[in-house]
């Protein structure tokens, strides 16, 4: 079993703690984390969908949009 939920939680804590906003390449790197070892797991899921649910509409972008749509068609199905 993958621990690398844990990380991805870490991460997300150490992005949101800079300057209080995820960014696209900060999104991209927790990305990376949980497809470390080639697929999304639940857990990994789930911290996803909490960070998701974090970001404000300053965040939300149109990019940050399309990111978080095409990682959830495509890791989430």
């Amino acid at each position: 079993m993958s621990n690398d939920y844990l990380e991805l939680t870490y991460q997300s804590i150490q992005c949101f703690a800079n300057d209080g906003k995820l960014l696209p390449d900060e999104l991209e790197e927790l990305l990376s984390i949980a497809l470390r070892d080639g697929v999304v797991d639940e857990d990994e899921k789930r911290v996803l969908n909490n960070i998701f649910g974090k970001l404000n509409s300053e965040e939300l972008t149109q990019e940050m949009q399309e990111k978080i749509s095409s990682i959830k068609n495509q890791y989430f199905q």
